[in-house]
């Protein structure tokens, strides 16, 4: 399989000044930046977005932490600004409909169609995992709810993986490991603590929840995302990857990371792995179709909905099903993020939707420090 040049290659390729920064390249090399305001200034307003810090984010990519960046910014006052390099061997600027790797921002479809198949009648959220799969875990394991997997206090351990690092699951890229393998793992570590007592964010609960789906719909969980919110969304750009096809299909640009102390293109992976808990495909126009859909309604109905925005009381506890709240600058913010390799993904708004913010970051650490990504990217737009 042919791999893309590393960051020594790529240094000859597009002259590149490696000795202090290995990604910065001279000004002529660099592409410009977009920081637009699509109705022209007045469409900020005194407590819009910083678009100062917005556009000083993106400016400059390429740069040592990112190749490229996507930000789209609404409610009241609207911004996106686009930058980077749509790949380094071209040099050629950044695409603003690229299509990217989600990462966890799949669990909002996930959780979505959990609960509008609860709004059906069709599965109770006191309802249990032995109930709806039966077999599938061992009597070790006390009752657990679905509500449980939603909120990620269910006490499945993590399941199989194919490494715990970019660098370590790099040679596997093109394997595939089934929802069956990483729940069966899971399993046999046994339970990590009672049903309902604490939360732990993880994979393994929305893959038990991708099987459930799909046992109680009888079709395939990406067939049923789609049909369900996909289309009604008006998100034409968005799928899953057909099985362990690799590849990002249609408009993108590609993915690096640093391994091994080298710049390495990551955009080729099989994510099958991460199915129904990361395996999306999608863009920031599409992602903010979504954010608006949901908080306003119109993928899940009330009183269901109220689940995305309920931490439960415990410990620690920061999600909800899905959604993760946050505090910034006096404001409640609900969101979710998303790290592939080298793509970092967020979607996040208040609950009013007068401010949103999608952002999908090229970083060169994607799945590595996400609050410094937040930082720089998506904490501008909720800076006032």
């Amino acid at each position: 399989m042919h791999v893309r040049p590393t960051v020594v290659a790529l240094a000859t390729a597009l002259t590149v000044g490696l000795t202090a920064l290995p990604l910065a390249g001279t000004a002529a090399a660099r592409p410009p930046s977009s920081c637009v305001t699509p109705l022209g200034p007045a469409a900020v307003p005194a407590d819009g977005p910083d678009v100062e810090a917005l556009c000083a984010a993106v400016a400059g990519l390429p740069d040592r932490d990112a190749t490229a960046a996507l930000v789209r910014v609404g409610g009241r006052g609207s911004w996106y600004g686009v930058a980077g390099v749509r790949d380094l061997v071209s040099g050629a600027p950044a695409l603003a409909n690229a299509r990217f790797r989600a990462g966890s921002t799949t669990k909002i479809v996930t959780a979505a169609l959990v609960l509008q198949l609860a709004a059906e009648g069709r599965i109770s959220l006191d309802g249990t995992v032995q109930r709806y799969l039966p077999g599938l875990l061992t009597e070790d394991f006390g009752p657990i709810t679905v509500r449980q997997l939603l909120n990620f206090t269910s006490g499945l351990r993590p399941g199989a993986s194919l490494g715990d690092t970019t660098a370590s699951m790099y040679p596997h890229r093109f394997e595939t490991l089934t929802p069956e393998a990483v729940v069966a793992e899971s399993v046999a570590k046994g339970p990590g603590h009672a049903p309902g007592a604490e939360q732990h964010y993880g994979n393994i609960h929305y893959t038990v929840l991708g099987m459930l789906i799909e046992k109680v719909t009888g079709d395939s969980y990406a067939h049923q995302a789609a049909v369900r919110i996909f289309r009604p969304a008006g998100m034409r750009h968005t799928s899953f990857p057909a099985g362990p096809d690799p590849r990002i299909h249609g408009p993108h640009n590609r993915g690096y990371e640093v391994i091994d102390g080298r710049l390495t293109d990551v955009t080729d992976w099989n994510m099958s792995d991460r199915w129904a808990a990361g395996d999306l495909i999608s863009t920031t126009a599409d992602l903010e179709r979504l954010l608006r859909a949901l908080f306003r309604g119109r993928v899940v109905p009330e009183p269901q909905l109220r689940e995305m925005f309920t931490v439960p009381d415990l410990p620690g506890a920061t999600m909800a099903a899905a959604l993760e709240r946050f505090e910034l600058n006096g404001k409640e913010i609900w969101g979710k993020t998303g790290s592939r390799p080298g793509y970092h993904t967020v979607v996040a708004a208040t609950r009013d939707l007068s401010r949103t913010v999608v952002y999908s970051v090229n970083s060169t650490d994607a799945r590595g420090d996400g609050l410094a990504i937040a930082s720089r990217f998506a904490f501008p737009a909720f800076n006032r």
